[in-house]
């Protein structure tokens, strides 16, 4: 959510940013209400401060002088009675129409609605070449014995699997790493709950518009999360943070369910688009300071390729573009990893800045040693997840006799193994 005021103030920037995104926005109606809001809130508040002067009077009054006071202050109470109740219903509907304003794109964001429109922004690592014909992941897991989608889709239906035996330890391995790197950097861990009421998706951004992602529990009002960044997001919200506290980094670790509504027919072999996996997310709270969010969204970035060249495996960074980004995404960067069944590199981690889009709507505030109460940036990214990192994993370091290399920065996290063998 913006500052009613910026918007007010900058209706032009809105309007391209709403272009820039694919953002159907109704802002005129928007603007129009703003107006009517403020008219009323002028002339209910002058009428309470009318009430309150002819309450303060009455008492000092006789005979028919007091008589039609208490007439006239009756009269302005069912005026205000009426008032009241059409303020609810314009900010009501003020309200909806704020929830779908987008973030203006940061200036580094390049136009476009497609993934072919980001930016390259650096590669690194040599892509693999085999003097053998190379199996996809799933082949390599069926093989292995350690991924069985088969029985996973029996169990669940599509887009389901079980890791099992070296696959599950795998994982169990890469997560672990993950966090360790990120508590050696002063991350706080954080394991958090996977049910979560519709007020944290709606102060993440995730609400409205993205429900049909969401595996929903309405006996409870609950919702299954898709990733930590909104637990651990809104973990402060309705706080009012020390501003020398900030800023606070936080490495969730969560359990995540998503639909894929929308994703019939795409990626439907193997594990790289499934319903259930794991996440450890970075989430940074920092002051409302452009420069501030800049260094941590290259400090979270810089983490996951930390990570990515410790596992041995190529990537490149892009910035993503304004018609790929989501609503309250003011930059992002995609960190896509290379994925030799694909011949491309791959999505596995996503770093987002949002400035005070999430902070405004959860109401997660710090207060400046002067006294000042200013919202918060905030900004996440993947540090790992799991299954889809285990599809690099097991693809670029497979070896001619079918067996995986293990690499050596993940060989302490199971017994010093050097591989997984058939």
């Amino acid at each position: 959510m913006l500052d009613l005021g910026f918007i007010r103030a900058n209706p032009q920037l809105i309007r391209e940013a709403a272009h820039q995104k694919g953002v159907v926005l109704d802002l005129e109606r928007l603007l129009a209400l703003d107006g009517e809001r403020r008219g009323l809130l002028v002339q209910i508040e002058g009428m309470r401060a009318e009430r309150n002067r002819r309450s303060q009077e009455i008492p000092g009054l006789k005979g028919g002088g007091r008589a039609q006071s208490i007439r006239d202050l009756r009269e302005l109470g069912a005026e205000l009675d009426s008032l009241e109740p059409a303020l609810e219903r314009v900010e009501s509907e003020l309200e909806g129409l704020l929830l779908q304003v987008p973030s203006p794109p940061h200036p580094d964001v390049p136009p476009g609605f497609d993934e072919s429109a980001n930016l390259l922004v650096r590669r690194w690592g040599e892509l693999p070449a085999y003097d053998f014909a190379p199996a996809d992941h799933l082949t390599l897991g069926e093989r292995l014995g350690i991924i069985d989608v088969t029985r996973g889709v029996r169990l669940s239906g599509s887009r389901q699997y079980v890791l099992r035996g070296d696959g599950m330890l795998l994982e169990r391995a890469v997560m672990n790493f993950a966090l360790d790197r990120l508590l050696r950097k002063g991350f706080i861990p954080l394991s958090v709950p996977m049910l979560i009421r519709p007020e944290a998706m709606r102060g993440t951004g995730y609400f409205p518009g993205g429900e049909e992602q969401c595996y929903a529990i309405p006996r409870d009002d609950l919702f299954l999360i898709g990733t930590a960044e909104v637990p651990v997001t809104a973990y402060h919200a309705g706080e009012i943070l020390d501003a020398a506290d900030l800023p606070l980094r936080y490495a969730g670790f969560s359990g995540c369910f998503r639909r894929e509504a929308g994703a019939a027919g795409r990626d439907t072999a193997g594990i790289y688009r499934v319903h259930q996996f794991y996440k450890v997310e970075q989430v940074v709270i920092t002051r409302a300071d452009p420069e501030a969010s800049e260094r941590e969204h290259e400090l979270i970035t810089a983490n996951a390729e930390e990570l990515l060249q410790a596992l041995e495996l190529p990537y490149r960074v892009v910035v993503v573009c304004a018609g790929e980004m989501g609503l309250g995404q003011v930059k992002k960067y995609d960190v896509e990893t290379w994925m030799p069944s694909r011949n491309a590199y791959s999505e596995t981690h996503s770093a987002s800045m949002f400035y005070d889009f999430q902070a405004r709507r959860l109401r997660l505030r710090y207060r400046e040693a002067g006294g000042e109460v200013i919202h918060c940036h905030t900004l996440n990214n993947t540090a790992a997840a799991s299954p889809r990192i285990l599809i690099p994993l097991l693809e670029v370091h497979q070896e001619a006799d079918g067996s995986v290399r293990i690499p050596v920065a993940l060989r302490p996290y199971l017994d010093g193994r050097a591989s997984i063998g058939p």
